[in-house]
């Protein structure tokens, strides 16, 4: 279906737009990102299968061009050549804002290098979401993303995380989660950190305690899903 009151809208200027898609439920999309979506001349997808589903969702037909990790700094010329021509093309991750911990920064970059404007099309971020429940990061925080994978980094960046002297905001896969609360056990038993899984979803979750009490509670229970983890400053 097309969303209301988007067939009145004007034709976007050419340049690339930023689109932020829903984290989770589809009915978080906004108005304006629809619009783009409907209208640009093509979509760059991190996944093209996944953004399929949200255009299928909307009634949408756009074309779709792949644009990962693997291939954003391949797909660069070819978006600056569009570009040249006048196009509007629309950049969008599998889920939340394109470039936090997501595909799309290089393009980004190579556009505004290049003197082609670049434009936000705000909406759902699991960052936001995660700050915006969690009760304790209101006044500032820090977004570290994903740590490292090897133990030996991962330890020493988390510690370089817990020194910092603002809440910091983590983003984690579902076969890491526990690990993670298994370490600040150890390096900060004390701290107040919030989880959220699933945001947005039919089994949302957003949990506030002790790493030792959110650990406790996933005790024999699936960790599926994406987590977004906050920890609180020292102070807190």
């Amino acid at each position: 279906m097309h969303n209301a009151g988007a067939e009145s809208d004007p034709m976007p200027a050419p340049g690339l737009y930023v689109v932020a898609t829903p984290i989770g439920h589809l009915g978080d999309i906004s108005a304006r990102a629809l619009s783009i979506l409907r209208d640009a001349h093509a979509i760059l997808a991190e996944d093209t299968r996944h953004t399929r589903k949200l255009l299928t969702r909307y009634d949408l037909h756009t074309p779709l061009i792949s644009c990962h990790k693997f291939n954003e700094a391949q797909r660069t010329e070819s978006v600056l050549q569009r570009l040249a021509e006048g196009q509007v093309l629309a950049l969008v991750s599998d889920a939340g804002t394109p470039g936090i911990s997501d595909p799309g920064t290089r393009v980004v970059a190579a556009c505004r290098a290049a003197g082609y404007p670049v434009y936000a099309v705000p909406g759902p971020s699991a960052l936001t979401a995660a700050v915006s429940l969690c009760g304790f990061a209101g006044d500032g925080f820090v977004f570290a993303g994903f740590l490292p994978v090897k133990s030996a980094a991962r330890r020493r960046k988390l510690s370089e995380w817990l020194a910092y002297p603002l809440p910091v905001v983590l983003y984690e896969s579902p076969y890491r989660a526990m690990k993670l609360l298994d370490e600040l056990i150890e390096l900060a038993p004390e701290r107040t950190i919030f989880v959220g899984r699933e945001l947005t979803k039919h089994y949302e979750q957003s949990l506030v305690g002790t790493a030792t009490q959110i650990r406790a509670h996933f005790e024999g229970r699936s960790t599926k899903g994406e987590w977004v983890i906050v920890i609180a400053d020292e102070q807190d």
